[in-house]
């Protein structure tokens, strides 16, 4: 019986001790961090950017292994695993800072090359812009030295044409130029006489140097004596004369008409010799442009 005793105590005794034992296997937390922390390491961004820091945590982790499995749960493995898990703990975070560089690398690039895109925008902008400004300068610098030259040529031949004619302009109408009807016919005549053709030889030079382009318009005007159906028709003749002559000095066809009006437009009395005498005339109506 007391043999059986000391059995059954040997017994609690072993397994008292085989329980001790299972117990001081256990790791120290030091260590199940330090696999923890190189696992994540290992399956992050670290393997591929941090890969020498991560070899280095690996071997420290190697070592905390090796001393725990020789000697257990002491003070040096404890250490070497807190090592292995701040190596670990330290890949991950260049890992991390690394990635943030090369977002903020990429950012950057992006930043720039959308300034510089831009900066170029802005520039072909700009030089379109000038070649437009340069463009319309060029052309209100060639209107404006037109509308010049335009003018310099119409007091030119305003001057020419006061020498034998009344030249006036008119608002409405435009420069008109009076012809007496003595100068250019006979009474009751149509036909031109020899002394009317050098005036009007004039009158299309000047007419030529001034405007190749407005409207003319040749008015016949007769004084109220006589019929007044032959006064039309002496009055459009004489129109028709004057611009068929002023067509063969290079006046172009299509911008000069000829309009009789007969005494519907005196301009003096045709009760005196002079009245009627200032009412017989031609006017060469030169349009302002529209």
């Amino acid at each position: 019986m007391n043999c059986i005793r000391k059995i059954g105590a040997g017994v609690v005794v072993g397994v008292i001790l085989a329980t001790a034992g299972c117990a001081e296997t256990l790791p120290p937390n030091e260590l199940v961090t330090a696999r923890n922390n190189y696992a994540r390491a290992s399956a992050g961004p670290a393997a591929q950017v941090a890969q020498a820091d991560l070899h280095t945590a690996k071997a420290v982790l190697d070592r905390a292994e090796s001393a725990f499995k020789e000697d257990g749960d002491t003070a040096e493995t404890k250490d070497v695993a807190y090592a292995a898990g701040r190596s670990a703990e330290l890949a991950e975070s260049k890992a991390r800072i690394f990635q943030a560089n090369q977002v903020k690398e990429q950012t950057n690039a992006a930043s720039r090359a959308n300034e510089v895109n831009q900066a170029q925008v802005t520039a072909a902008e700009l030089a379109k812009t000038k070649g437009q400004l340069a463009t319309q300068g060029q052309a209100l610098a060639t209107e404006r030295e037109r509308r010049e030259d335009a003018e310099r040529r119409a007091a030119q031949a305003a001057a020419d044409l006061a020498k034998f004619a009344t030249v006036k302009q008119d608002p409405v109408r435009g420069m008109v130029i009076t012809l007496s009807g003595g100068v250019l016919f006979e009474s009751a005549k149509w036909q031109l006489l020899p002394t009317a053709q050098t005036k009007l030889n004039d009158v299309a030079d000047a007419l030529t140097k001034q405007d190749k382009e407005s409207a003319i318009v040749v008015e016949g005007h007769t004084d109220s004596q006589g019929a007044p159906a032959m006064n039309q028709e002496l009055s459009q003749k004489r129109a028709e004369s004057v611009r068929t002559y002023l067509v063969s000095r290079g006046i172009a066809t299509d911008r000069i008409t000829a309009q009789g009006l007969g005494p519907s437009r005196s301009i003096a009395d045709n009760a005196s010799p002079e009245g009627r005498a200032n009412n017989r005339r031609v006017e060469i109506v030169v349009k302002p442009k529209p």
